[in-house]
């Protein structure tokens, strides 16, 4: 059987509405094709197609579905002051940030055609980080009960690397990862980040000691993403993505 194939796009530093709307837009193609699918007989229906988009946002909090508005610790003018957005969105998950230095990966994945499991789905996108902090020398892992990736689970030095929340609809996902890079760390401390008061918040860069290359980072992450899904990657310009 071929892998299956999916679009790539490195959208590079996009407003974090922007890139929503984006995403929107991709996701909608694919769950109104799956729809018009059901319509047709099998030899008639046309395959949906799989995009994974890596983004950079400016500074921005999110927060997911059913998370808690209390954990949001800066007020209009402290956001204003910090330079930094607040959106309310439609993925599952608590609060986060995005910002420069930190790697965000959107996965638009049809499901239908690799497992109808979004625990499942959730664990092989924490390996994929976890696979790529062992490329660095670094013991990621699970945190019971946690979504992410963290370090030292298990013992009062726990700190998360890599925050994850997602949304999926008829087995069509989007949404995705924050993978710390090199990562301003200090716009943490206006969240509680995930709602999780006890445990600390780290990126690359700090557990290195240094800077980290990330276009070096970006590629070690798709390729184990690619690894792990057993598909193909397909760089597709931006403007090729949307009407395909």
């Amino acid at each position: 059987m071929s892998r299956r194939s999916v679009r790539f796009a490195d959208l590079g530093t996009w407003t974090y509405q922007r890139a929503w709307d984006f995403q929107e837009a991709i996701f909608t193609e694919v769950v109104d094709r799956k729809t018009a699918n059901r319509k047709l007989p099998e030899a008639e229906r046309v395959p949906t197609q799989d995009t994974l988009l890596f983004v950079e946002h400016p500074h921005v909090y999110t927060l997911g579905k059913s998370g808690d508005f209390g954990n949001l610790l800066a007020d209009d003018e402290r956001l204003k002051a910090i330079g930094a957005e607040f959106y309310r969105t439609n993925r599952g998950g608590d609060i986060t940030y995005h910002g420069p230095g930190q790697l965000v990966g959107y996965p638009i994945l049809d499901l239908d055609e690799y497992f109808t499991d979004i625990h499942r789905y959730l664990r092989t996108l924490e390996e994929v980080i976890i696979s790529t902090l062992a490329d660095y020398d670094l013991s990621g892992d699970r945190s019971p009960g946690e979504t992410g990736v963290w370090l030292d689970v298990g013992t009062p030095f726990a700190r998360k690397i890599c925050a994850m929340g997602v949304r999926a609809s008829r087995w069509v996902t989007m949404h995705g990862w924050a993978f710390n890079l090199n990562t301003d760390l200090r716009y943490f401390e206006y969240i509680i980040p995930c709602g999780i008061k006890d445990k600390a918040v780290t990126s690359l860069q700090r557990e290195l000691g240094r800077p980290v290359d990330e276009d070096e980072v970006k590629a070690r992450v798709a390729g184990h993403f690619a690894r792990l899904f057993e598909v193909d990657l397909a760089e597709t310009p931006v403007d090729g993505l949307l009407g395909a």
